[in-house]
């Protein structure tokens, strides 16, 4: 049983033998590579909420549902009311992704529509019907932690108006905005602008952003979506944190998101060195001398 758990749970073969609502599955269990639709079937019993991310015209949009029900070879998922509905351009055949937060980390995958439908809920949505995907991957709960860059680098960070889907190979516009990489995890990141750059972003805003993590490395290019923008108590920088958005729904996209969870444990490794450094340096100063 993993910690927590009240429910023992059985591994053979990879797949989960016994499913059980409130179960904590550790993460041992399901990097043994459990069958999708028994963790669908978890995820659907505890009601849990997923993030659908789809391109549509060259660019992303992101959108929460719900699984309602699964098949042999399918799923579907009912998209959740918002209080601003917008259409969900989404066609058969086409490519998504889905991210679901669990205890221990975040569940993605990458599937395929195979049909619109209806939703029986008169207040709902609709219904897209998903093809049951080959494998879940798993991104361990810490990789999703805030890790602040470490205060010895300078990581510059471009942010421009997305008019298409970013690409690694994308030379940023030339009005664009220049800051500073703040803090970053698995699925966002922060970064600090000077107020008299005048930055014409707004909250909900889809964009593009790049940075370098390390002088001696190629820029990373991410699709993003504004989540705040902050001014610093000083009213001289905004702080703007941002979503990343599409990395689960391609190879390509899955590979980025490998790419910033490397990130994200270099800046904490070198956090961690620094800061024993630090302590050991005041250790030495506060010595007693030994006669």
């Amino acid at each position: 049983m993993g910690p927590g758990n009240k429910d023992p749970i059985e591994l053979k073969n990879g797949i989960w033998k016994h499913i059980a609502k409130g179960v904590d599955v550790n993460d041992v269990a399901m990097l043994c590579g459990a069958e999708p639709r028994e963790v669908l079937q978890i995820i659907s019993n505890n009601k849990i909420p997923a993030i659908l991310s789809y391109s549509s015209k060259g660019k992303w949009h992101v959108a929460k549902v719900r699984l309602t029900e699964l098949g042999a070879n399918k799923f579907n998922v009912e998209i959740v009311p918002a209080k601003r509905p917008y259409p969900i351009n989404v066609k058969p055949n086409q490519s998504v992704g889905l991210s679901i937060k669990y205890g221990y980390g975040k569940l993605i995958l990458e599937t395929k529509v195979l049909t619109l439908e209806p939703s029986p809920n008169p207040n709902g949505r609709g219904i897209v019907v998903l093809a049951m995907p080959d494998k879940i991957d798993l991104v361990p709960r810490r990789n999703y932690f805030r890790v602040e860059v470490p205060k010895a680098l300078k990581v510059n960070a471009q942010l421009w108006h997305r008019c298409c889907e970013a690409d690694s190979n994308q030379t940023p516009p030339e009005n664009s905005w220049q800051g500073n990489l703040v803090d970053i995890s698995a699925s966002g990141a922060q970064v600090a602008i000077d107020a008299e750059q005048k930055p014409d972003l707004r909250k909900g805003q889809f964009i593009g952003l790049r940075f370098a993590p390390l002088p001696y490395e190629d820029p990373l290019t991410f699709n993003a979506v504004i989540r705040n923008i902050l001014p610093t108590a000083d009213n001289k920088r905004f702080c703007i944190g941002l979503q990343m958005v599409g990395l689960e729904s391609s190879p390509k996209g899955r590979q980025k998101l490998h790419q910033l969870c490397k990130v994200v444990e270099q800046y904490y490794q070198i956090n961690q060195s620094n800061a024993k450094l630090q302590d050991f340096q005041t250790t030495k100063l506060t010595e007693k001398p030994v006669f």
